[in-house]
């Protein structure tokens, strides 16, 4: 056999290989005798009867394009090899007997003859199906995430608004408003960790009464899920009500008692009830602040219910009812228990925050709050250095003498680890500052004090403080 046969023949098996590992179906469209060639590969992709048919002047090869996007192709296409002679192009595959709804992307290019004359398209199509379905789902994830985004800063205006027209004082404000962030901030993580499925009632109450007043409060119901928008609106609700309990009720002396207990109501949804004892004598408020305004109007429309407040000498008493539309199913996905955290009831003594001469790093990605760090820092005395931004500035700033410094433990998608290690190993103390949950200690297994996002900057301070009365 000649050389250039045996040549012609390994050439032509690559080419098979090649096609086949890219998973690729050819086709060619001999313009000189008006055929479509459609290849057996290209048919197992596509569902398209292989072999040879008339091409119709082309009208052949763009029927196999959805109606809907056929127009727009064939001028791409049409207007792509008259200019370069070569096409690339993405599209929805015709629907037809034996075919699967698909997205291909095709390839091709115009070939002449010796005259320049065309005679031919060689092209390829590839199934892109599972790619464009990706794409789509995380545009979806985008938009979701948009309108979750825009609904959370709506609600933190509203909440600052609100907040605002009811205290008297901006340290007043400051402290009520944090502890309300801090149970949205709850709250979110317990359903982000869930993927937005839901949120167990249980785990709301481990999350705003498990870390204070302990031994002083219990919480007791069956497996309860709550849908997002009713998760956010009970775990506001037992905020109030817990600061109130701590403020001026039974959590106030260390003999009060609070019981919290739901139950499923045989029509669906389910009841809870709030009861204090032990406290000091209760009398029914004169005024009205935004906690029991939002209890009582936002609460049980938000579950679909209603919210019954009693003031009984002996303690607070909340019946609270939510509708089936409140429960959801228990998601796929489910996050252990929240580790408690503490409230938040005052801000931190300055004493505790005295940072007066310490040189502090500060490395955050979120200017605003690397901003808000800054001047809470300077205000407790210290020295700040930086802020940084990004890794590399962070890294490039620790050629100086540093007493401590503040992580947030992702910047920009990087991971804030090599700062972590470099400070670590010079033996200078650190704490994190995060918006990620709890994963059951710091980031990067060190021994380091987390504040979870949001926080006030007053904790931070004193976080440091702390760190460095240590050393």
């Amino acid at each position: 056999m000649p050389s250039s046969a045996v040549d012609h023949r390994l050439e032509a098996k690559r080419l098979e290989l090649a096609l086949n590992a890219a998973r690729l179906g050819e086709f060619e469209w001999d313009m000189q005798r008006d055929l479509l060639i459609t290849s057996a590969r290209m048919a197992a992709i596509t569902g398209v009867s292989p072999g040879t048919v008339p091409a119709d002047g082309g009208k052949t090869l763009f029927s196999y394009i959805h109606p809907d996007d056929r127009a727009a192709v064939q001028l791409e296409v049409e207007t792509a090899l008259r200019k370069e002679g070569r096409y690339e192009v993405e599209y929805r595959l015709a629907p037809g007997p034996g075919r699967r709804s698909l997205w291909l992307k095709s390839s091709g290019d115009l070939v002449r003859d010796e005259a320049g004359k065309p005679c031919a398209v060689c092209g390829v199509v590839q199934d892109i199906t599972e790619r464009k379905t990706e794409e789509d789902q995380r545009q979806t994830l985008m938009a979701e995430l948009d309108h979750r985004v825009k609904n959370v800063l709506a609600a933190v205006q509203t909440l600052a608004q609100q907040t605002a027209r009811r205290t008297t004082s901006l340290e007043s404000f400051l402290t009520t408003f944090a502890g309300r962030l801090k149970s949205m901030a709850s709250a979110n993580e317990l359903l982000t960790a869930a993927r937005w499925r839901g949120a167990a009632i249980a785990h709301l109450a481990a999350a705003e009464l498990g870390g204070i007043a302990p031994g002083q409060t219990r919480w007791d119901g069956p497996e309860l899920f709550l849908t997002p928008r009713a998760a956010n609106a009970l775990s506001l609700a037992l905020h109030e009500l817990a600061t109130n309990a701590l403020k001026f009720g039974a959590l106030s002396t260390e003999h009060g008692r609070v019981y919290l207990r739901w139950v499923r109501r045989p029509e669906n949804g389910f009841e809870l009830t709030w009861t204090e004892t032990g406290g000091p004598t209760v009398q029914a408020p004169k005024h009205l602040g935004f906690g029991s305004t939002l209890l009582e109007q936002v609460t049980g429309r938000e579950l679909n219910g209603e919210v019954k407040i009693e003031y009984p000498a002996s303690g607070v008493r909340v019946r609270l009812s939510a509708g089936d539309q409140a429960v959801v199913e228990r998601p796929d996905t489910v996050p252990n228990a929240p580790v408690p955290r503490a409230a938040v009831l005052a801000p931190v003594d300055a004493e505790d925050a005295d940072l007066r001469g310490a040189r502090v790093l500060i490395v955050e990605d979120a200017v605003l709050l690397a901003m808000e760090l800054e001047t809470g820092l300077s205000d407790a005395g210290a020295s700040v250095i930086g802020p940084a931004y990004e890794l590399e500035e962070a890294m490039a700033l620790l050629d100086q003498p540093i007493d401590a410094a503040v992580l947030d433990a992702n910047l920009n998608g990087r991971s804030v680890m090599p700062v972590a290690e470099v400070l670590a190993a010079r033996g200078v103390p650190f704490v994190f500052a995060t918006g990620y949950g709890d994963t059951g200690g710091a980031p990067g297994g060190f021994d380091a004090p987390i504040i979870r996002k949001p926080y006030d900057v007053s904790q931070v301070a004193a976080a440091v403080a702390g760190l460095l009365r240590a050393r």
